[in-house]
Formats: C-alpha cells, structure tokens, sequence
C-alpha cells in the first residue's frame, strides 16, 4: 500500500510521496500500470472528483470534467481519443441499476474507469482495480492511500 500527502492549493492539486518528493496525479496511474479501473473512496468533500479532474487534465481531456452526479456516468476522451469513463454511484439504489445502465461493459472494456462512491457497486469491480482512498486530515490536506486488492 502506497500513501501519499494529498494537498488542494489554489494552483490545483500538490501530491507528496512518503519520502516527501512532489509528484503529479497522473503519476498515481503508473503505480499500476497494468490496472484500469480506480476505485475512488472518500467521504463527501474528500476531494474525490478534484482528483479525477486533475487526472483527466493531465491525461489531455479537453471536455469539462464534472461529476457525473445524475447522469451516473461521463465518457471524456484523452489525446490518444481512448475513451475514459467516470462514474458517480452514489445515487444508485442497487447494483441492478449499474447493471441495467451496462457498467460492466464498461469496466471491463479497457478502457480507464475512475469510480466515486464504489462501494455501490464493488461486486461488479474487477479484481485488479486499484482503490484510491482520500481521507481529509485536520490541517486541511488529505491524506491518499493507493492500494490494488489482488
């Protein structure tokens, strides 16, 4: 398990590994490269959907990037023109509604995933997906633990 220092400053996000050296958000994607799906976990205001934006910005998506609150999910493209998708589960009631919207079509397409609120749908995760939890600390930073459950 890999912890990092998460901070949300003016100028966006600045990460700090263990050791103290600053790293980008795209940098979390090389932990493990061969993953796909990034399980966000957090509690509300953790700063869930700040990271993926910040993700998808360094990634060269050019559309908004917004929490896909009631759509459920939000397809952007990267400047290969892959598809990246992000997801909101929080207002799902039950895992038939993320089955009927096809999210398993979409986790396992191989394509990026960044999920908020997971845990509604964690029985449809693949094994290999990476967990991304951002818990607020008292100073205001967050702290960031990346883990892969395989």
């Amino acid at each position: 398990m890999q912890e990092y220092i998460l901070t949300l400053t003016e100028n966006g996000l600045l990460i700090k590994t263990p050791d103290g050296t600053p790293c980008k958000a795209s940098d979390i994607l090389q932990i493990f490269p061969e993953s796909r799906v990034y399980a966000f976990r957090g509690s509300m205001g953790a700063g869930k959907t700040t990271f993926i934006k910040n993700l998808c910005s360094t990634l060269g998506v050019t559309d908004v990037v917004n929490s896909p609150t009631f759509a459920i999910v939000n397809v952007y493209q990267d400047t290969n023109g892959d598809d990246i998708y992000h997801f909101d589960c929080y207002r799902l009631k039950n895992i038939r509604e993320a089955l009927d919207l096809g999210a398993e079509e979409y986790l396992y397409s191989g394509c990026l995933c960044f999920i908020e609120w997971p845990e509604m749908i964690d029985d449809l995760l693949p094994e290999d997906h990476v967990d991304v939890t951002i818990l607020p600390l008292q100073d205001g930073n967050r702290l960031l633990t990346v883990s892969r459950r395989i």
